[in-house]
């Protein structure tokens, strides 16, 4: 080839990429030609436009954090004047208040409840719901960050700690029927004319799984773990309340395919999830432990000494402690002076002074001592107290009248379950339930 033929090509080479750089940087002139602030401008705008777009307002199920807390559902109704209408079902006062709102510019969108509503409730340090949230409250916040627009939702993240909450379209309905979500609190305590025993079911359309289930009215948070030798799947999950039954968070994956929400039958007190093909989950009652254990051996006769204690201020509000024995702990507390509540139930076992139940008492008032003897239902896997004596300490007394049905419970002639959890509550001591064999008493209590 000649060279001036070689220098024609070359220089059509270099005309054609110039004028392919030319229309590149065109195409990114048109991407870029808004400035940051135009864009965050129009981000506002489009928030506010879809807060006003919906005619009932919006929905959220807010779970703070859904790794101890369950959900807490709001209700907002925005205005163009700044003001919002909200409820909630937080706690029993699911009345509207209004309250006033902004959408804020900064790094990004946000939408900030800017003075004091419902919403509030989850983001105070002082009001927690377990000594372990002491100072961090429900871990909830009044600011949210904008993340967009999916399927008519409204999407944010909490600028606290990058939750997401979604908010959906209300309906008149959402708001007529939120105080139903308190009755339907009632269903997944539990009453005590259902059994105290609860379990989730899993299949997949062929196999089944069984899990135990402990829930928390204090934390809407509930935990499941198998039961099933070399299968250790759990589901640990925050609940929150609907209409129909609850929404939990995060959902439970059977098969493949992930289940938040159960319905209630009130005919037997389950909640069921369904999915396609056969998967299910179910969370329901039973009228025995799923776990059987032979834990209560350790306390029979000729085994070492063992104490275990029921303490007010840290396992009242245990998962484990069963509503029918705070029912009759209040009760008993409910005829003592206001400064000489029950302070602990410690009962010893195989003690240089034998087995006695110890009531202990504030404001100086002295404690009392049940005494009595042990035997074993070994077909059944329990321990069986059986009534010897009461004392003072220094001289046998009359049972005190106003322990007899808190008391009774203790002396079942069917026996109790004692078992040891895997759970820990506050401190290291190992931590025994005391159960039951006929009805819904059940105490937690650390071993000393």
């Amino acid at each position: 080839m000649k060279i001036k033929n070689i220098y024609k090509y070359l220089f059509a080479a270099i005309l054609i990429l110039h004028l392919s750089s030319c229309n590149n940087n065109t195409d990114a002139d048109q991407l870029f030609d808004e400035t940051p602030t135009t864009r965050i401008n129009n981000q506002k705008s489009e928030l506010n436009t879809a807060l006003l777009s919906s005619q009932f307002g919006w929905k959220a199920v807010y779970f703070t954090d859904n790794t101890v807390l369950g959900g807490y559902t709001h209700l907002f109704k925005f205005a163009q004047d700044g003001t919002v209408e909200m409820a909630s079902d937080f706690d029993a006062d699911t009345n509207v208040y209004k309250s006033e709102y902004a959408i804020q510019l900064g790094s990004t969108v946000s939408l900030t409840f800017t003075t004091k509503n419902r919403i509030h409730l989850l983001s105070e340090s002082d009001n927690y719901p377990i000594p372990a949230l002491r100072a961090k409250g429900y871990l909830g916040d009044f600011q949210f960050l904008y993340y967009g627009q999916e399927n008519g939702e409204i999407i944010f993240k909490a600028n606290r700690n990058g939750t997401e909450i979604r908010f959906v379209k209300a309906t008149a309905d959402d708001w007529a029927k939120l105080p139903q979500n308190l009755v339907m609190e009632q269903n997944v305590i539990g009453s005590d004319d259902r059994p105290l025993f609860r379990l989730l079911e899993t299949t997949d359309g062929t196999t089944t799984h069984k899990f135990d289930f402990s829930f928390s009215e204090v934390t809407r948070f509930a935990e499941s773990n198998s039961i099933e030798t070399g299968y250790s799947i759990s589901y640990n999950m925050g609940v929150g309340y609907t209409p129909t039954g609850i929404v939990v968070s995060p959902a439970v994956e059977v098969g493949g395919q992930k289940l938040s929400n159960f319905v209630y039958n009130d005919a037997d007190g389950s909640f069921t999830a369904t999915g396609t093909g056969g998967v299910k989950a179910e969370i329901k009652y039973s009228n025995k432990p799923l776990i059987i254990t032979d834990d209560y051996k350790n306390f029979l006769d000729g085994k070492p000494q063992m104490v275990i204690s029921f303490i007010t201020a840290n396992l009242y509000t245990a998962p484990t402690t069963s509503t029918y024995f705070k029912t009759l702990f209040d009760a008993a507390n409910a005829t003592l002076p206001a400064n000489q509540k029950i302070t602990r139930i410690q009962i010893y076992f195989n003690s240089a002074f034998g087995n006695y139940i110890e009531y202990r008492f504030a404001g100086g008032r002295p404690s009392v001592y049940h005494n009595f003897t042990t035997s074993a239902d070994d077909t059944n896997k329990r321990i069986i107290l059986t009534h010897d004596s009461w004392d003072n300490g220094s001289a046998y007394i009359p049972a005190p009248a106003f322990l007899k049905n808190l008391d009774d419970e203790f002396f079942n002639a069917a026996g109790l379950y004692l078992k040891k959890e895997a759970f820990k509550i506050q401190f290291t001591n190992n931590i025994y339930t005391v159960t039951s064999s006929t009805n819904n008493f059940r105490t937690t209590t650390y071993q000393l």
